[in-house]
């Protein structure tokens, strides 16, 4: 189930313990070594901060790469990789993300690779799935159910489309107070955890998507508030076709390089 090396892909500091706390501490038990790629500092960009709070950007992002840091410690993961972009941004630098992702499976030499779904929960979530389809030639490729808006109702460690290959773990007591308590250590974020569950979590092997459209009909997740008239720092106003189409073409690019250069070879 498992691999032995595993390369987590992290989208903002926070992600892993939301899809996947219990999951490391099992991983760790049957004697994984885990490896967690940072890609984001999690914080809004310094002018959507300023417009917003009026300085203090260089003081939330330390307070979140340090509370990163005690949950790393507190899971047993090994930080590889701290990137200074901010969050909302991955989706926009697909050529970067991937170059780093690259460079650290060659020194890391992961055989497997846990990463978001592909669910609409937020859109640096995923274009870092849709950036896992360039590795599943190479390596194990598993993605982790976070939270969604499926139907319209927020729902939390579920695909909303199961295929039959989901593993679900039910959490033990233990595990659950453990996640509680991890939950906590991002204290900076307490605002937007509510959602997450410490019942279970899903994962399976990375699905097969088509990523010119958006994850599920009707209103994503990271969507549900742009009704707001005014473009406040705190809604995420990115349009779901907008990322599909960054997706798109980012893969349509990488994989006609691929073919080139296999023709080449």
């Amino acid at each position: 189930m498992f691999g032995s090396r595993i390369l987590l892909l992290v989208p903002h500091p926070d992600d892993e313990v939301v899809a996947a706390a219990a999951s490391i501490g099992r991983a760790k038990a049957q004697g994984a070594a885990l490896f967690a790629l940072y890609l984001t500092d999690g914080c809004l960009s310094r002018e959507t901060m300023w417009a917003w709070r009026r300085g203090g950007h260089a003081r939330l992002v330390a307070r979140r790469r340090s509370e990163a840091e005690r949950a790393a410690a507190a899971l047993g993961l090994t930080p590889i990789g701290w990137a200074t972009r901010p969050a909302r941004f991955l989706w926009r630098e697909l050529p970067q993300v991937h170059a780093e992702i690259r460079t650290a499976v060659a020194a890391y030499r992961p055989d497997q690779i846990w990463l978001p779904s592909y669910e609409g929960g937020n859109p640096d979530h995923d274009a870092l799935n849709a950036l896992g389809q360039l590795f599943v030639d190479e390596v194990s490729v598993l993605e982790f159910a976070e939270y969604n808006y499926f139907g319209g109702k927020a729902g939390a460690q579920a695909f909303p489309y199961p295929n039959g290959r989901e593993t679900i773990i039910a959490l033990s007591e233990t595990e659950r107070e453990q996640k509680r308590a991890l939950l906590r250590l991002y204290a900076s974020e307490q605002q937007n955890l509510s959602y997450v569950g410490v019942e279970r979590e899903c994962f399976r092997p990375l699905g097969a998507y088509d990523y010119s459209r958006p994850p599920h009909p009707g209103t994503l997740w990271y969507a549900r508030f742009q009704w707001v008239p005014f473009r406040h720092p705190r809604v995420d106003f990115t349009r779901p076709a907008e990322v599909s189409k960054a997706i798109c073409e980012y893969l349509g690019k990488s994989r006609s390089l691929s073919s080139s250069e296999q023709s080449r070879a």
